[in-house]
């Protein structure tokens, strides 16, 4: 397989036939009565009397270590081999983890699931994780298995965001993944800043001050004022990205959007400002911010962002002093997370099963993610108890409850324009307007160079 990412439809023709005869094949299906209820329980009655598992080794594709760290801490019976080893019974458990960088993670993925049919018993892909801005190049295809084919209800799901479920949902209306997360996403603020900046580090009074973009670009120049830079400008691009009108790719071809430019030309002039700075995400430099002297006054970020990105384990950080806030700032929206999907032609269904109901279903385990590593996990119900009490205050938050802030938030999110290509236009936008911030290139120079780059990247698209 060539080492480019496999478009969405090159793999859904691939894919029509690879899997003919396998449990999770689609193929075969077509759609039931729209009032046969019978049916239904039949079929689902049918598809929970999975063969036992034959597999002795469970692999696992992801691209980093956040779920090997959930399932190592809260599935039972996980013991812990070494950094790639892991065992669950007599089931060995192999983790791939490949960086997303550069598609890594994708192509190692597109060449595992090709080889899958032909593939040894031991060498078989059982589970692999897909993010949101790709999800759709793998659910809709008979690589992912549907989760009825594995017993797995509605009811069994019922308590999840819609959101989270429609990510993963393909385009014959069959749920392929689950997640233990629901990322809606806000402002994280560092108290001390608000203070200096606003003279209070109240959320509510913090999150008048950033209501809207406007309020947002007046408290940037307050902080200037104040020694502080406001963020990086590639900290606000999944709001504004979030908020479009339409989907990057529309009829196969790449369409700008209007809130997209109104990013660029925002953020140009913040960055012009000395209000904003130009790192990149995940940089040494981006994370200078996370340390009190590092004069940042925000990130934008879901609740993941809590555990994953703050450093809350060093007591010189900001988060170590309990020095955050959380509030909604300018605009809603979510920003990641991270869904199961069950590989067809997995050997290991049962145990498949088990671990998708546990880590996504299980209300005890939910809530013990979100006390444990600070994370909002994916129930209703469980949000509702950790808003209602103090059970849901985080120390980097100096005590802040941030989960019903969180959960109005899940219910908002609107993936109407999320699209296969997500992923790749984000990156390769951002990567070349970085040149126009500074001054490398005009606008048009710019657009120009991430159109072409988008095309290189996506040979069956266009970009005019």
């Amino acid at each position: 397989m060539k080492k480019r990412i496999v478009s969405l439809l090159v793999l859904a023709t691939m894919t029509a036939t690879m899997f003919a005869g396998c449990g999770g094949s689609d193929s075969a299906n077509t759609e039931a009565p729209a009032d046969s209820a019978a049916a239904e329980t039949a079929d689902a009655e049918v598809a929970a009397e999975l063969p036992a598992d034959t597999g002795k080794v469970l692999n696992i594709q992801c691209w980093n270590d956040e779920f090997q760290s959930r399932l190592k801490s809260h599935y039972p019976g996980y013991e812990e081999v070494d950094a790639t080893h892991g065992k669950i019974g007599d089931v060995e458990v192999v983790w791939t983890i490949t960086p997303s960088t550069d598609n890594a993670y994708q192509n190692n993925l597109d060449e595992a699931l090709l080889a899958q049919e032909s593939a040894a018993a031991d060498d078989k892909v059982d589970l692999f994780l897909v993010e949101a801005d790709y999800a759709l190049k793998y659910v809709d295809t008979d690589y992912a298995m549907a989760l009825s084919d594995l017993g797995i209800t509605d009811a069994d799901l019922a308590d999840q965001y819609t959101y989270t479920q429609s990510i993963v949902t393909d385009s014959k209306g069959k749920l392929k993944g689950s997640s233990w997360q629901a990322c809606s996403a806000g402002l994280i603020y560092n108290r001390e800043a608000a203070k200096e900046i606003l003279g209070t580090d109240d959320p509510d009074e913090v999150q008048a001050a950033v209501s809207d973009w406007s309020k947002f670009n007046e408290t940037a120049a307050k902080a200037v004022e104040a020694g502080y830079t406001m963020c990086s400008a590639n900290d606000t691009f999944r709001t504004y990205s979030n908020n479009v009108s339409g989907k990057w790719v529309q009829d196969g071809k790449v369409v700008i959007d209007k809130n997209i430019e109104k990013w660029i030309d925002d953020s140009k002039e913040l960055v012009d400002a000395k209000a904003e700075s130009t790192t990149d995400l995940w940089g040494d430099d981006w994370a200078k911010g996370k340390n009190p002297e590092g004069k940042v006054f925000c990130y934008f970020g879901p609740a993941w962002f809590f555990n994953f990105c703050l450093n809350a384990d060093d007591p010189a950080s900001i988060a170590g002093q309990g020095g955050w806030g959380y509030c909604v700032g300018p605009q809603s929206y979510y920003c990641g997370g991270t869904w199961i999907c069950a590989a067809t032609g997995t050997d290991n269904a049962n145990l498949v099963k088990d671990i998708i109901l546990k880590m996504t279903t299980d209300k005890g385990i939910l809530k013990d993610i979100a006390q444990q590593d600070a994370d909002c996990v994916n129930s209703k119900s469980v949000l509702a108890e950790l808003a209602s009490d103090d059970s849901g205050n985080l120390d980097l938050l100096g005590g802040q409850n941030p989960y019903k802030q969180l959960a109005d938030g899940a219910e908002k999110v609107d993936l109407s324009n999320i699209s296969a290509y997500d992923q790749g236009c984000n990156e390769e936008l951002q990567k070349a307007v970085k040149n126009y911030f500074l001054g490398n290139a005009t606008k048009d120079e710019a657009l120009d160079m991430f159109k072409k780059a988008v095309v290189e990247k996506y040979p069956e698209l266009t970009a005019e």
